[in-house]
């Protein structure tokens, strides 16, 4: 059984109290950057893996996608994004994104958001990907920055007063498990350098497009002051890439 923290009701109530839970994508951080990565839906056959409460997949419909399908290990996901996307077409499976099966080339977009760092063979489900997308199609995918993951305590170094002094970076070219703990819940997190990133999806046959750090926008800064801090280094890394 794959890591399903997300159906732990203590936690996934703790996920809920989240900006981006709340407000949808208008208030994740990155999603000013992110939407200017992905293509025209207009048309096209799109597969959404680690969908959670389905945001990205109401977007694609709204952008004219004809078909979408969300995949999402927990139940609790699966149900929120049926409640948010009611009335809207789209298709969703309970099921690890690691265990897909569909036909070759059968979807034009294949996109992930911030799930990939939970998935110990990324390069299997990579060259899976390669396999589902037709040629032309894009993939896009959002994960959480090697600086970030390097460290288990995924934590700022502060003073004796709490004050956040700087993020500190260690063990970074020792990839692999990380313990670490976030929603007051311990969880599995994989860590892999910004080289073997890049390379598995260029060993998986694709051609990277265009690559992403990106930072809060001033809109969201403005909106909630707390996100200055995410100016001080990078929580993401996005990568937009091709089947040629």
């Amino acid at each position: 059984m794959k890591q399903n923290i997300y159906d732990d009701t203590d936690f996934f109530e703790n996920y809920g109290k989240m900006l981006r839970s709340i407000d949808g994508l208008n208030s994740a951080g990155e999603w000013h950057v992110l939407k200017k990565m992905l293509p025209d839906f207009q048309g096209k056959n799109v597969l959404d893996l680690g969908c959670g409460y389905g945001w990205h997949c109401i977007y694609a419909k709204e952008q004219g996608a004809e078909n979408v399908i969300g995949i999402d290990l927990s139940k609790k996901m699966i149900d929120k994004a049926k409640e948010k996307s009611e009335g809207v077409s789209i298709t969703y499976h309970q099921m690890p994104i690691e265990d897909i099966v569909f036909e070759k080339e059968q979807f034009d977009i294949i996109f992930s958001s911030l799930t990939f760092h939970y998935v110990q063979d990324l390069e299997a489900l990579f060259r899976k990907i390669y396999q589902y997308l037709k040629k032309g199609g894009s993939f896009v995918f959002s994960m959480e920055h090697p600086v970030f993951t390097a460290k288990n305590e995924q934590d700022w170094f502060r003073d004796e007063n709490e004050n956040r002094l700087h993020w500190p970076v260690d063990n970074y070219q020792d990839e692999g498990v990380r313990q670490t703990f976030f929603l007051g819940h311990e969880v599995v997190k994989y860590h892999r350098t910004v080289a073997s990133i890049l390379n598995m999806v260029i060993n998986s046959g694709f051609s990277i497009t265009q690559i992403a750090e990106p930072k809060p926008s001033e809109e969201i800064i403005e909106k909630y002051p707390e996100m200055k801090e995410e100016l001080r280094r990078p929580i993401f890394i996005m990568v937009s890439a091709g089947k040629s």
